[in-house]
């Protein structure tokens, strides 16, 4: 990011984190944490959060994870991560990293990359770099979750209820998202738009994956049941006919 608006950016959210900490784990951060399993979250999972705040989504996440699991939990704000560390300095199985995560020096791949509405809040002038960081870190089986709210909602948010709005929060249409993604050498594996507050839905859930680079050819001509079938018949074919 650019450096002024990252400070800026960052100062909003040193502010905001005692409300955050004041409203706790809620209904959303919950249904976060159902579609993470539902996708591969495993007890011993290696995961990356960028965006965690004060730690909500990052304390559902260490209760589920056995000694084998960790997770590294990264967040612009100082004060945020200042707050999540004593909000949770029960659990051994957390790391935690403040500042922007594209210039952060990590080791190692993760199985999962967590961006727990954190998106929208990221100018999309920097996403090709985030994106680009998050494909560097991800294990090649690995998944990549976001969740953000569904951008015609945010939209109506920009035009009805603007004071709700937080100092970025900018509608992030799957056109923007895939400019950005496939560049990177990723992909939208699964997107569904559904409800959490509202009967209209207001969230949408998004699982990328890295390419596969896969020769499909090779795997169609070699593996597939089509193939066997023509094959067995080309062999029938060939055999001596009886006179």
């Amino acid at each position: 990011m650019q450096q002024n608006k990252t400070k800026d950016i960052a100062k909003w959210y040193d502010k905001f984190s005692k409300t955050q900490e004041n409203e706790g784990i809620n209904f959303r951060n919950k249904k976060i944490q159902e579609w993470l399993i539902k996708f591969g979250l495993k007890e011993d999972s290696k995961v990356l959060e960028i965006g965690c705040g004060v730690g909500t989504q990052t304390e559902l996440l260490a209760e589920y994870l056995n000694e084998k699991g960790s997770i590294l939990s990264n967040d612009l704000s100082e004060k945020s991560i200042e707050l999540a560390k004593k909000r949770l300095k029960s659990y051994d199985n957390i790391s935690f990293l403040s500042g922007d995560i594209v210039k952060q020096n990590i080791e190692g791949k993760f199985d999962i990359i967590l961006l727990p509405d954190v998106l929208e809040h990221i100018p999309i002038v920097d996403h090709n770099l985030l994106f680009k960081k998050i494909r560097y870190l991800i294990k090649p089986e690995g998944f990549i979750l976001i969740h953000i709210p569904n951008p015609n909602y945010l939209q109506w948010c920009h035009e009805n209820t603007p004071e709700m709005l937080q100092i970025i929060d900018q509608p992030i249409h799957t056109s923007i998202l895939v400019e950005n993604i496939y560049p990177n050498d990723l992909y939208i594996d699964y997107l569904e738009t559904y409800s959490i507050w509202i009967d209209n839905n207001d969230y949408q859930i998004i699982r990328l994956k890295p390419n596969p680079n896969v020769d499909y050819q090779t795997v169609s001509n070699n593996n597939s049941l089509l193939r066997k079938v023509i094959d067995k018949i080309k062999k029938i074919a060939k055999w001596p006919k009886k006179k």
